[in-house]
């Protein structure tokens, strides 16, 4: 059983995604070509925003973000510590300062009600990730950025698709960042990202940044750096997003099979009312013996994966912030508890069934 299964995606779309990398490949166009192009206004005009600026990694469509704004060394951001390391890693890559705010229980995104307390005359900005496929909740989160004068980064590094009172994720905030990363909702064959705006000039400085602050061939206004998407992993996305509708539909609906088949037994995604979709990027219970029905699983050949281990301000890379067990204590619970199953559009019916029972089972014993 595979935990993501790319190798059938494949199959499915083999001949297509064949034809267009044949493609670049005759045209020998592999940097900056017609099928980023393509993509970024495909993309854009799914979200519903005005600028789709493709960039090599979701990393680096959530450092484009804080580079746009002129984030620098002393400056704060607000964000989660319950999530992939890259979210803080680009603050403090640019001289910055993460300052954690703690997750919601029920969501595992961040908590809206406890970030006006952490807002200081250094805050600049906020990035909230909406993670595991829920979107967090925006509107609450541009309010409070609304009354601070504060910029909103939506890290949709796992929600690309997700729907958001009516709205797709990406089109939430000042800027949205995702990540094509293979196992990603959308994904490519390698590492990919792309940013979302409805700002020209937040728009026409990325896309700047990202190749080297070049606003024309050799003339350069920013200091900038190599993110570019290339053209293969576009066209491949290309093919890709032909599906990902009907894929993001079967990701909800097979979640919410998960969510009722093992209600009675664990602690189930929890999507709140504002989520008309979620893309279960991870669909991720909690269980307090983790370690034995992680062993009890593999022993059926169910492969499980643990998103997140250890809270970020636990790494050792932040042990310079001084934080400590207890500073933030839901997030550093839900570490604890956290187990993601196997979760891709092509799950079937018996399948779901039976890696359900199997917990079931697990937790029982």
């Amino acid at each position: 059983m595979e935990f993501i299964d790319l190798k059938k995606q494949y199959l499915l779309y083999k001949e297509d995604i064949e034809k267009k990398v044949k493609n670049v490949m005759k045209n020998a166009s592999f940097i900056m070509g017609e099928e980023l192009k393509e993509l970024e206004e495909k993309l854009a005009s799914y979200t519903k925003v005005n600028y789709g600026i493709g960039c090599a990694s979701g990393t680096d469509a959530l450092l484009l973000g804080l580079l746009a704004f002129g984030v620098k060394s002393g400056d704060e951001i607000i964000t989660t510590p319950f999530t992939f390391i890259a979210t803080a890693e680009v603050i403090s890559f640019i001289g910055a300062k993460p300052v954690f705010v703690d997750i919601d229980e029920k969501t595992y995104n961040i908590d809206v009600k406890k970030i006006e307390e952490k807002i200081t005359e250094k805050t600049k900005g906020i990035i909230a990730v909406s993670l595991y496929g829920q979107v967090a909740d925006m509107d609450e989160i541009n309010k409070i950025a609304k009354k601070y004068g504060l910029f909103v980064i939506e890290d949709a590094a796992q929600s690309f698709g997700a729907i958001y009172k009516g709205r797709k994720s990406c089109s939430l905030s000042d800027i949205g960042a995702t990540s094509f990363f293979p196992s990603k909702p959308l994904g490519c064959y390698g590492d990919g990202g792309m940013v979302f705006t409805n700002d020209s000039n937040l728009a026409e400085r990325i896309k700047a940044l990202l190749n080297h602050g070049q606003v024309a061939r050799y003339v350069h206004h920013y200091i900038g750096l190599n993110m570019r998407l290339d053209n293969l992993q576009a066209a491949i996305l290309l093919v890709k997003f032909e599906h990902f509708e009907n894929e993001a539909n079967a990701r909800h609906k097979i979640g919410l099979k998960y969510n009722e088949l093992l209600k009675d037994y664990v602690i189930t995604p929890y999507l709140a009312p504002y989520t008309d979709r979620c893309v279960f990027a991870q669909y991720s219970i909690r269980v307090k013996n983790r370690d034995k029905v992680v062993e009890k699983l593999k022993e059926k050949g169910i492969p499980t994966a643990i998103h997140y281990p250890i809270p970020i301000h636990l790494q050792k890379a932040y042990h310079y912030l001084g934080h400590k067990e207890g500073d933030f204590p839901v997030s550093e619970l839900v570490s604890k508890e956290i187990l993601s199953l196997p979760m891709h559009p092509f799950l079937e019916d018996k399948d779901i069934e039976f890696i359900a029972n199997s917990v079931k089972e697990a937790v029982s014993s």
